[in-house]
């Protein structure tokens, strides 16, 4: 969707002083703004800022002081995922080592 906006100019020629690239300026702030009253995830204001990366909006978010809110149902999650992960890494690693001494 394009979405047109009036600026008076004595804001705009501020605003662009300051190096301000202003449609950018208003995409990112209107993303922002929906992102902190959850109407939007932030997977859908990563693909509306086009980063590329969840690091990429993690840093845009921090150097914006916006925090991602974690409930304790994803700290749960993130909990059970890393203790499979750390239970398949064992595995790896016994079997690297049967591997090593059958070898040497």
């Amino acid at each position: 969707m394009r979405v047109t906006l009036e600026i008076p100019d004595d804001v705009a020629s501020v605003l662009q002083a300051e190096g301000q690239d202003l449609p950018r300026a208003a995409l990112e702030a209107i993303g922002m703004e929906a992102f902190r009253q959850h109407r939007i995830t932030a997977h859908q204001l990563r693909g509306m800022l086009g980063f590329g990366t969840r690091y990429d909006l993690d840093g845009f978010l921090k150097r914006h002081e916006l925090w991602l809110e974690h409930s304790t149902e994803d700290l749960d999650g993130d909990l059970e995922t890393a203790e499979r992960l750390w239970r398949e890494r064992q595995v790896e690693v016994a079997g690297e080592a049967a591997r090593q001494r059958r070898a040497g």
